[in-house]
């Protein structure tokens, strides 16, 4: 009798412990992944649906904790990302091009284009009477050295039949480049299409002021940015970056439907942001840039192999650079999510 009821004692007690160690292993795979995520810029409308994904909870339904931090440039969000201090970034694909023709070691890809075509563009005043890419010829153009218009140059030059050194680039830093053209200082400044247009309209200048050469209109066809992604999680943690295109995805079909409330989630971070204004450069991004005939056709994140090839070939030879990389070495489709969830119109 005793020796049963210490069987039975014993077996409660198996079983307690047995609940524990169920409970202790579900708690522990319950905890969230940790991802580190460097933008490419400051926060402004186009980061909204980044934003939104976490704040709305997208990223922790997914199971992942998620930290975003803004950045100050593709080439610095690309090192980042090459060193492992981050283990994904938002970055200009072109940057990555750059990266992995000089550094072919960093297993570094593209896992969603945002972007469908660069926002690389050229900007004057219309007082400076050039009316074509070809009344360029001579002018200065004050820049960050690694604006991505500035890189690209050599590919617009040859397409409006320019050559290559026909202009001066000035260095300047991004955040006096469009005083620098309201005050006359330089000819033309460069950079993505949507920030520096608010930037030279919130320092007094008109619509109707400027002359605008977008990269894009005059048959520079290279893609944008793209969410990219380290090495090591690209060998170790597919599930995670499936999880974040997922809950990403979902953020951005959001912000297609309703811009206005998108932009409101990048005052979170920065309080002191022009909701108007930010709400602007985000409509322009993505009228622009990701609402395209490729992407109503492929859906969001997806490119366009032969012209991913294309790009390519470009750039190595915008940028002078010596070797070109395979087109499987720098993006792929196969962690984003499903083509019906990723649909435009």
């Amino acid at each position: 009798m005793l020796t049963s009821r210490f069987a039975t004692l014993h077996k409660l007690g198996c079983t307690a412990l047995l609940s524990l160690s169920v409970l202790a292993s579900s708690a522990y795979a319950a905890d969230p992944v940790k991802v580190k995520f460097f933008l490419d810029w400051r926060f402004e409308g186009p980061s909204a649906s980044f934003l939104m994904a976490k704040a709305k909870g997208y990223f922790a339904q997914e199971g992942l904790d998620v930290q975003i931090d803004s950045g100050n440039g593709s080439a610095g969000a690309v090192t980042r990302v090459a060193t492992g201090a981050y283990d994904m970034a938002f970055a200009d694909f072109n940057a990555l091009i750059e990266k992995e023709s000089q550094h072919p070691d960093t297993g570094i890809k593209g896992v969603y284009m945002l972007y469908n075509a660069t926002p690389a563009a050229v900007f004057l005043l219309k007082s400076a009477r050039v009316k074509m890419p070809a009344d360029l010829k001579g002018k200065t153009i004050a820049t960050p050295v690694f604006d991505a218009a500035r890189k690209a140059w050599p590919a617009f030059a040859k397409k409006v039949r320019l050559s290559k050194d026909a202009v001066t680039w000035q260095s300047a830093d991004p955040t006096v480049t469009a005083n620098l053209l309201v005050r006359k200082n330089f000819d033309a400044i460069s950079g993505f299409y949507f920030t520096n247009l608010l930037n030279l309209e919130a320092r007094g200048a008109k619509a109707d002021d400027l002359t605008i050469f977008p990269y894009a209109q005059y048959g520079v066809d290279l893609y944008g940015n793209t969410i990219i992604a380290s090495k090591e999680m690209l060998e170790k943690h597919h599930d995670t970056i499936k999880a974040f295109l997922r809950a990403f995805n979902k953020a951005v079909q959001e912000t297609l439907a309703d811009p206005v409330s998108a932009t409101k989630f990048v005052k979170e971070p920065d309080s002191l942001i022009d909701l108007p204004l930010e709400t602007r450069r985000l409509q322009l991004a993505f009228d622009q840039l990701v609402v395209t005939p490729e992407t109503k056709k492929n859906g969001l994140g997806s490119v366009d192999p032969q012209r991913l090839s294309n790009s390519i070939s470009d750039v190595v030879a915008a940028f002078d650079l010596k070797e070109t990389p395979k087109t499987d070495a720098l993006f792929t489709s196969a962690l984003l999510p499903a083509s019906a969830d990723r649909t435009v119109r």
